[in-house]
């Protein structure tokens, strides 16, 4: 199958065929006499698997790392359970250091809305509404 066939059928576009090939995540296919890529039917479940891992957040370098084990002859499963974990633990804490951040926004407009702009500003004061919060970090 040539590279435009792929895409096609992947939903992606030749560049990124070809961007993927140079990072190591599709080898390099062999070529017709003419010189053009030959895909094996193999190609689309890899970049179907690839589009799959990047939906679920995984990285292009994690996604190599699961392809290099298989095509190693090694079921990937296991790490990619270390990975899901991983990118778990990561979540929580973002979102716990979100939650954190939006108190302070809340609080800082409830003080903006009670705070006159026109007199916010002082010569010891670049912004009283955030000068004056709690804690000095979001």
């Amino acid at each position: 199958m040539r590279i435009g066939d792929l895409a096609t059928r992947g939903g992606l576009t030749t560049k990124t065929i070809r961007y993927y090939e140079q990072a190591g995540l599709m080898p390099e296919p062999p070529r017709t006499s003419s010189g053009y890529r030959d895909y094996p039917p193999a190609a689309e479940a890899r970049l179907a698997f690839i589009r799959d891992a990047q939906h679920a957040g995984l990285t292009l370098a994690e996604i190599r790392g699961i392809l290099a084990l298989r095509d190693g002859g090694e079921a990937p499963c296991g790490h990619v359970t270390d990975l899901i974990h991983q990118h778990l633990e990561e979540i929580n804490r973002r979102m716990a250091e979100l939650r954190k951040t939006r108190t302070v926004l809340r609080d800082l407009a409830r003080q903006a809305a009670e705070t006159d702009p026109q007199s916010c500003s002082d010569a010891d004061n670049i912004c009283r509404i955030i000068s004056t919060q709690q804690g000095g970090e979001p």
